[in-house]
């Protein structure tokens, strides 16, 4: 019998499909970096993220207008004074599905938009990590990996993604579990797809 603690699965957070309107509305790359920070740091202001994003206050306010217009976020109520609201992120999991897009080349941009500062935030994630100044403890904790011999059917590859999920799910804690004393947030980031193969006859 082991003495590790139990990990339940929690149940999935409420998730709403992208639609066309609602990824036109998050998909600008000032609105995607406001809405990265609010999800990864939690309520601010207005003047706080123009301070972290080097923007003035009259823009950014536009910009999270409009995200709460397509409810990604939300005012938090009780909190803050009329000149100085706070925002915060819904509490659903936005889900998008590509090929939803594909026949529509009037979404086709907000599309390549939208991939392309996800893909950006998530390599500067990794550049931040790797440029800042970790003890061994935490060094050797994280990693930086790939895996590039597997070949796969579609099917294979998405039984794989639910595999992994399903793991994150078993370690993601409670909503109102107490971390440990010297418990940090953690990214974890799963990037799985085929590749064209090169220099084959």
């Amino acid at each position: 019998m082991s003495d590790e603690p139990e990990h339940t699965p929690q149940p999935a957070k409420p998730a709403r499909r992208l639609d066309a309107r609602s990824l036109r509305g998050l998909a600008h790359p000032l609105r995607m970096n406001i809405f990265e920070l609010l999800s990864l740091d939690g309520p601010a202001t207005s003047t706080r993220l123009a301070e972290r994003l080097g923007e003035n206050t009259g823009t950014i306010s536009w910009h999270l207008r409009h995200l709460a217009e397509h409810g990604f976020i939300e005012e938090e109520t009780g909190r803050g004074t009329k000149r100085e609201r706070w925002w915060r992120r819904v509490d659903v999991t936005n889900e998008l599905n590509t090929a939803d897009f594909r026949d529509d080349p009037d979404t086709r941009g907000a599309l390549s938009v939208y991939l392309h500062e996800l893909v950006q935030q998530y390599f500067s994630r990794v550049v931040n990590y790797i440029s800042e100044d970790w003890d061994d403890t935490w060094r050797s904790a994280g990693t930086v990996s790939d895996w590039s011999d597997l070949r796969m059917t579609p099917i294979q590859l998405e039984a794989l993604n639910a595999e992994l999920m399903a793991v994150i799910a078993r370690h993601t804690p409670a909503p109102d579990a107490e971390p440990a004393p010297d418990a940090l947030p953690v990214v974890v980031q799963l990037q799985s797809f085929p590749r064209n193969e090169r220099g084959t006859a």
